[in-house]
């Protein structure tokens, strides 16, 4: 005993969304921009560690490089983390219709946007990697989302298991950060949240912060 050096740590990068069309506050702007002082003071568990917070522009083509960059420069800082090689990532996006937590599964190989994202494009029945191949091509997360998705509901949240990302800029993100998960050795997941006028912003806090928690406990 004793002998198994120091304990693994799981790394979680967190992005959220800006407005969008209709959307003129996104609540997961505002959880991702508090969340580092709210684990803060919550305090993180042993073995997490919260690493980048980003912003994303709600943008499909235009968003993607800002993407790719936080992805890869958060790589190679947790390169530089003794044990760190447990990295997800977790993307929250806003579902203005939703009436609970939702734990996406996959992401598919499509964009069709139903209004043209902040940057103007409007794309139908586009692939989103092309290389992949059509359409109707998926990639699922390598995570156990519906244990996760059971831990939570036990502990009271309303949350329930997605296959549906949409095909707007939430699926764009997801698509390719899970793309980039399974070419870098890492796993990623996409998180759907109601507005704060059905589910308020400290209940919102509490869920983010509990699930970062589940994900560390789970991996």
């Amino acid at each position: 005993m004793g002998s198994e050096g120091p304990a693994p740590v799981v790394t979680v990068h967190v992005t959220g969304f800006k407005k969008f069309h209709g959307v003129a506050e996104n609540p997961t702007e505002t959880i991702v921009n508090n969340l580092q002082s709210y684990m803060n003071k919550r305090g993180l568990p042993k073995g997490l560690i919260l690493g980048t917070c980003t912003v994303l522009e709600t943008a499909g083509q235009g968003a993607i490089v800002p993407l790719y960059q936080t992805l890869q420069s958060a790589l190679s800082k947790d390169a530089n983390v003794p044990n760190s090689n447990r990295v997800i990532w977790v993307h929250f996006g806003v579902n203005s219709g939703a009436t609970r937590f939702a734990i996406e599964q996959q992401a598919v190989n499509e964009a069709t946007f139903r209004c043209a994202d902040e940057m103007g494009w409007k794309p139908q029945r586009v692939p989103i990697v092309p290389a992949d191949g059509g359409i109707s091509r998926l990639r699922e997360t390598s995570l156990p989302v519906k244990e996760i998705t059971k831990s939570l509901a036990k502990m009271g949240y309303e949350v329930t298991t997605s296959d549906d990302a949409g095909r707007f800029v939430c699926n764009y993100v997801y698509y390719h950060s899970l793309r980039f998960a399974e070419q870098n050795g890492i796993k990623s997941v996409f998180v759907h949240v109601p507005l704060f006028l059905t589910i308020d912003e400290e209940t919102q806090m509490q869920f983010a912060a509990t699930l970062l928690e589940t994900l560390a406990s789970i991996y």
